[in-house]
């Protein structure tokens, strides 16, 4: 598996761009770098990208449908033309390249629509709004992900397709609807997603998975070509890694679509520095935070407040109980008749086809034209009484869940533990605003926790900054998810591997037969050469350090302390065990080559690591 997940430079944060702290990866902004700096980019990439979509997969059901060769050469094709429409300058093309995944709800030509329901499916002519814009500016579709069917869900679980695992505990939920498209970025399948966030459908799956969510206002990016839930409430979300590839993926997706009666011009609507004069190191936060008796989550958020007030934050206690309310209305209210206008019609027609679940709440239809008036008039009351939240204060912060279900809890209670899952996210689109998931750290039992900040419409970059001014607090010294795993213990050793012995190809098995578990999918800091040694079986490479090299895909693995021995009388001359640093600024031991050996081999460095190179000799 290509290592997306963890392309990251400290060196590649550009000033200008939110950070998710000092020192913190632009993952996107490395493979940019690597990708233009490379003697030929486009070939770079199809390297990389072709070795991604023929790696294998584990059973966690995370993608509906992948790309294949024929798939990805149609893409590469547009992005050639769209190379030379910027006169052959990569540096144009904001996303050159990078890979993405699409919740599959979301058109996308030369991939069918599910929707998370296989009778439902077809094939659409034109690409949803928000990808097209992403693919103009050099993004590349891996693959449409799973999700709770008809984005009706926050947990992951309502899917024929099997249900999406966590990706940093797989007994827990991943969260949901866009759960493929959550776990897809966490395990480093794509650098980013799509998703789409009707009630929290991206929020909590951001949180779930440590990753940074971004819930747009309402019309920021082109609903157009998406399967409506909500059609007046739907959003496309982000998923990303980090701060700065969440800006990147939202600069270039965004934009008004005149085909899109949804769309809105920001320009026009944003509501300017109005709202915005408060101090902007006070945040308002629930004077009652639930938490459902979950006291591990308690005792996190506890832990990200003390932290954040000792980096001199204000936190205003304000009372949440009115968005409680106006949570409630989005499905006790006539807003659920939504989404009987949108699949009811196809759910009672195939009621076999359709989740129990998902078709209960779908051909619910709710209420008389006068109930909706008065839920409009309600909701008009309700948000006069929480304006202050976000306009008075930089922000409102709430956890971005209350608390964190397994999926065998989920399945035994799935409509009341779903809900749980939502109480601070559902409200947002009601109000029309923006939100934002950030990670902050784990919880004392190895699980993520995470934080949404919320403003006031089209507040959406500036929520992009607040967070990367408040990350040192809410994150310190440790980014969130698969990899914030220690490398190692007490009774092993970080073992670096570039060659043969990545997961996958012909060597690795001398790690898994001594026990040795994968900690982290990472690249080496920008600093090294790789060559293809000449009669080695099965092929190897020869990694030397080199201030001119570029990042490298590596595999750091924890070898038991009790196979040590015996796996290093097996490195065959020229290699050798040396120290090697990582993207992150990490030292670990690993593979390096003498280099004397050098001598006639072909150098391999722009494919950007072995198993990309590997994959370029195989015929086409």
């Amino acid at each position: 598996m290509m290592a997306f997940q963890a392309i990251s430079s400290s060196s590649m944060t550009r000033s200008d761009e939110p950070s998710a702290g000092t020192g913190a990866p632009d993952r996107i902004g490395a493979w940019l770098d690597a990708a233009r700096a490379a003697r030929d980019p486009l070939a770079h990439v199809e390297a990389l990208l072709r070795a991604e979509i023929h790696a294998e997969r584990g059973p966690n059901p995370v993608w509906i449908a992948r790309a294949d060769d024929a798939a990805l050469d149609a893409q590469l094709e547009h992005l050639r033309r769209r190379l030379a429409e910027v006169g052959g300058d990569a540096a144009a093309l904001p996303l050159f390249g990078v890979p993405f995944a699409v919740k599959d709800n979301i058109d996308v030509v030369g991939f069918d629509t599910t929707a998370g329901c296989p009778a439902y499916a077809y094939r659409p002519t034109a690409d949803a709004g928000a990808v097209g814009r992403l693919r103009d500016a050099g993004a590349i579709v891996l693959g449409k992900t799973n999700l709770d069917q008809f984005a009706t869900g926050l947990n992951g679980t309502r899917s024929p397709y099997g249900a999406v695992a966590n990706a940093i505990d797989p007994r827990y939920v991943s969260g949901g609807s866009s759960s493929g498209s959550a776990v897809a970025v966490a395990r480093g399948d794509v650098l980013f997603s799509l998703g789409t966030d009707t009630a929290g459908s991206g929020r909590v799956p951001a949180t779930l998975n440590g990753l940074v969510g971004v819930k747009p206002t309402r019309g920021l990016l082109s609903t157009r070509g998406v399967v409506p839930a909500c059609r007046s409430l739907d959003c496309v979300s982000i998923f990303a890694h980090d701060l700065a590839g969440a800006q990147r993926a939202l600069e270039a997706a965004r934009g008004f679509d005149a085909l899109d009666p949804y769309s809105r011009d920001a320009a026009r609507e944003a509501i300017g520095d109005a709202g915005w004069r408060a101090p902007q190191g006070r945040l308002s936060v629930p004077a009652r935070p639930e938490f459902y008796g979950d006291e591990v989550q308690r005792a996190a958020w506890a832990e990200t407040l003390a932290r954040l007030r000792e980096a001199g934050v204000e936190l205003v206690e304000v009372d949440i109980a009115p968005l409680g309310e106006i949570a409630a209305m989005l499905y006790g209210g006539p807003w659920v008749a939504e989404r009987d206008a949108a699949v009811g019609d196809f759910a009672r027609a195939n009621p076999q086809a359709v989740h129990p679940v998902v078709r209960a709440i779908v051909t619910g239809r709710s209420g008389s034209a006068r109930d909706a008036f008065e839920s409009v008039y309600r909701m008009a009351t309700l948000r006069r009484e929480v304006e202050s939240f976000w306009r008075e204060h930089a922000a409102l912060l709430l956890p971005g869940v209350p608390t964190l279900y397994t999926i065998e809890q989920m399945l035994a209670d799935p409509v009341e533990l779903n809900s749980r899952l939502g109480i601070y996210t559902n409200f947002a689109n009601l109000l029309d605003l923006a939100a934002l998931n950030v990670p902050a750290g784990l919880r004392t039992d190895g699980l993520p926790f995470g934080v949404s900040l919320i403003g006031a419409g089209f507040s959406d970059e500036r929520l992009l900054g607040l967070a990367a001014r408040l990350a040192p607090a809410l994150a310190p010294g440790a980014p969130a998810g698969p990899d914030a795993r220690p490398l190692a213990d007490a009774h092993s050793v970080p073992i670096a591997v570039v060659g043969a012995h990545l997961s996958g190809l012909p060597l690795n098995g001398q790690l898994t037969s001594r026990g040795a578990r994968l900690v982290a999918r990472t690249r080496t800091a920008a600093a090294y050469r790789l060559y293809a040694l000449p009669g080695t079986t099965p092929a190897r490479p020869g990694m030397v350090r080199d201030a001119q090299g570029t990042s490298l895909e590596i595999e750091v693995w924890a070898l038991p302390r009790a196979g040590w021995a015996s796996f290093m009388e097996g490195i065959p001359a020229p290699l050798a065990i040396g120290t090697i640093e990582t993207a992150s600024g990490d030292w670990v031991k690993g593979f390096l080559c003498e280099p004397y050996a050098l001598a006639g081999a072909r150098e391999v460095t722009d494919f950007g690591g072995w198993r990309a190179y590997i994959a370029s000799l195989a015929p086409h």
